[in-house]
């Protein structure tokens, strides 16, 4: 394995131990890869919760893997603090949510290798249980991701979860998400964009697909909408917090968001009259219309960053452990 890059295959989690099981054993049966791969699952709860299920899935595991304990709430700490310890020059990020496909990791690296990206994207598939079936279309749609039909390369950036980074592309290659993100989210969208500015290349790769399962409290159209109306606000205030800020970008966005809002409001309202099956979408159109207009700190939604101690965050340190499986 001379000369060959090391993968480092991240997983933040908190508190959800048996989408953690799915995602971790999904990450550890990937075929058609010849690289060095290690997995770091980071645990984000206040108590090291995931640290036994991570030790148990160690145990038969064809690569190292590393139980990191994170206790200051926030996915930005997570994936800082994972980043700290991964030895990849290629990193692999999956969400604890999600199960990877058996050549998920493959795909991407083969897309990484061929376009020389920085960063490459893959398709994400929502999936509701069969008992979801109010709205089921559109929250699957929602929690889903979709790109171009071909590999190649592409002009703006997905989320963190499912793709795969150049280390050496970070502007930071141990800290390179904000933490001022750990409780509105939107860390991933910060970073990319700044990666973005500087030049780096962005790939899409059809085949690299995961699926997602969202946790039952969220496949509501009441938490869908307000989500989206959090994803509204990203790219006025993206354009807000530039350095220097980007005045003339802030006025745009919010201008598009109000002809969003007011078209797509009347059209959920009368499809919402007509009991129309898809309300939901022209409602989320609306809501993210919304977002661009009501954009700055009273209108700030925190989804992330909440610690399992109600009494706030807990001010501890990352904790790392090395777990010894049955590598080959």
């Amino acid at each position: 394995m001379a000369g060959k890059t090391t993968i480092s295959i991240i997983i933040p989690t908190q508190r959800r131990l048996d989408s953690l099981t799915l995602a971790a054993l999904s990450a550890l049966g990937q075929v058609g890869v010849d690289d060095p791969v290690e997995l770091i699952v980071v645990d984000n709860d206040e108590q090291p919760s995931a640290r036994e299920v991570v030790e148990f899935l160690a145990c038969g595991s064809p690569y190292p893997v590393t139980y990191v304990h994170e206790p200051r709430a926030g996915v930005a700490n997570a994936r800082n603090a994972a980043l700290a310890v991964a030895q990849g020059e290629l990193i692999a990020f999956l969400d604890d949510d999600e199960e990877a496909s058996p050549r998920w990791l493959a795909r991407l690296l083969e897309t990484q290798r061929k376009f020389d990206a920085d960063v490459v994207f893959g398709p994400v598939r929502g999936r509701a249980p069969q008992g979801v079936t109010k709205h089921r279309n559109y929250l699957e749609m929602f929690f889903s991701r979709e790109g171009p039909a071909e590999a190649g390369l592409i002009d703006h950036a997905y989320g963190c979860g499912d793709s795969l980074v150049r280390r050496s592309a970070l502007p930071d290659q141990i800290q390179p998400f904000s933490p001022q993100r750990n409780r509105t989210g939107g860390e991933d969208d910060l970073l990319f964009a700044e990666m973005k500015a500087a030049g780096a290349r962005f790939a899409w790769a059809p085949e690299a697909y995961v699926w997602e399962d969202p946790v039952p409290e969220r496949l509501s159209l009441r938490y869908a909408i307000v989500r989206a109306f959090v994803y509204g606000q990203g790219p006025t205030r993206q354009s807000a917090t530039a350095i220097p800020p980007d005045r003339v970008g802030v006025a745009r966005w919010m201008l598009i968001g109000v002809g969003q809002a007011v078209a797509f409001g009347l059209l959920a309202a009368v499809k919402g009259l007509i009991r129309a099956p898809d309300f939901a979408f022209a409602f989320d159109r609306a809501a993210r219309g919304l977002g661009k207009v009501f954009w700055w700190r009273p209108f700030t939604i925190h989804f992330y960053g909440r610690s399992a101690d109600a009494s706030g965050a807990a001010d501890g340190s990352a904790v790392t452990a090395p777990l010894q499986g049955f590598h080959a």
